[in-house]
């Protein structure tokens, strides 16, 4: 995402406790894992950090530290599913649910056009035929699953959270999307925005999905905010990596070359730092701050107030920006 911000800042405070609720008719009571349980919403272009982060998410899985349940598309461009089957396939879950997202999301590629250069080079696919909707697998996934114990991570835009939000009962759940979301997730993880005021790429290119999603959802959010990402720069290290072998070497070493007008050495690394926070637990790498109220407007631009606790918190760097970044690109290091 070439995310674009007006202006940063923070508060410290201190983050709180993650909440239950909600109701569904009986059923055989799913086992509570002590891993992460983590549904990966991410648009995997036009920007290549997703990459980055989609590698950290199995990097970690293969370390025992969570589990992934689905990964969906919330960039309705048709390279966008195959791109995700490409690294769920390189990474040896070709049956990881991928879905497509909802009717009327934004639709981004890249100008250098990597996401339908990668599917033709690893998958020989390029449009999303045969996913099914991002709502159903979300439907599907969460009604399966032990009560209060999704982590839903967001590194795009938040249409798919909006339309589970306003979902129905369906076969997979009596329960609406609200309460289906009140019942089984724990919490969500957004790459989004920026602190304590921004106006940020995720939530301004679907602003009135980001002015819906974030004020409606009923559970805790943690932000990664712009300005984190932004200051931790990956790739370089992935980029020397095999290209022939690799989707994710190959993603690296075509972008930093092909991406901006000039060759770059690294990214900035915005989506890994949602993923690890998810994962590992953001205190260990950041300071969280909050409770407080993240507030989009419908133009996409977004503000934070402390004054009101609506279970939401943002993190601020702990340490020097190499330290973080030495952590993910040695998780973006891994190969199946």
């Amino acid at each position: 995402m070439n995310r674009k911000i007006k202006s940063i800042g923070w508060s410290v405070l201190a983050f709180g406790v993650l909440v239950s609720g909600g109701w569904s008719a009986p059923q055989e009571k799913p086992k509570k894992s002590s891993r992460p349980l983590i549904i990966f919403d991410t648009d995997m272009g036009p920007d290549y950090d997703d990459v980055g982060a989609i590698t950290l998410l199995y990097a970690l899985e293969k370390k025992g530290e969570c589990e992934i349940l689905a990964t969906i598309a919330s960039d309705a461009h048709p390279s966008i599913a195959p791109t995700i089957e490409v690294f769920n396939r390189y990474f040896g879950r070709p049956d990881m649910p991928v879905g497509i997202a909802s009717a009327g999301s934004p639709g981004l590629t890249a100008p250098n056009n990597w996401n339908d250069s990668l599917v033709t080079r690893f998958l020989k696919k390029k449009k999303a035929e045969g996913y099914p909707a991002a709502v159903e697998v979300y439907r599907k996934v969460l009604a399966k699953q032990a009560d209060n114990s999704v982590t839903i991570v967001t590194v795009g835009f938040v249409s798919n959270i909006r339309d589970l939000l306003n979902s129905k009962a369906d076969a997979f759940s009596g329960l609406s999307g609200v309460n289906l979301v009140k019942k089984k997730v724990k919490s969500w993880v957004a790459m989004a925005g920026g602190f304590p005021q921004g106006k940020e790429f995720n939530v301004e290119k679907d602003a009135e999905a980001s002015f819906e999603a974030f004020s409606k959802w009923p559970k805790p959010i943690l932000f990664s905010g712009f300005e984190i990402g932004q200051h931790i720069m990956t790739g370089a290290g992935v980029a020397r990596m095999d290209i022939n072998k690799s989707p994710v070497a190959w993603a690296y070493r075509y972008n930093l070359k092909t991406y901006d007008k000039n060759p770059q050495p690294n990214r900035p690394s915005w989506d890994q730092t949602a993923v690890l926070c998810a994962v590992r637990g953001a205190g260990k790498y950041f300071y969280v701050n909050g409770p407080g109220k993240f507030i989009a407007d419908r133009q996409g631009f977004n503000t934070w107030n402390p004054e009101i606790n609506a279970e939401h918190y943002f993190i601020t760097h702990k340490y020097p920006y190499e330290r973080t970044a030495a952590v993910i690109e040695n998780l973006m290091g891994f190969e199946p």
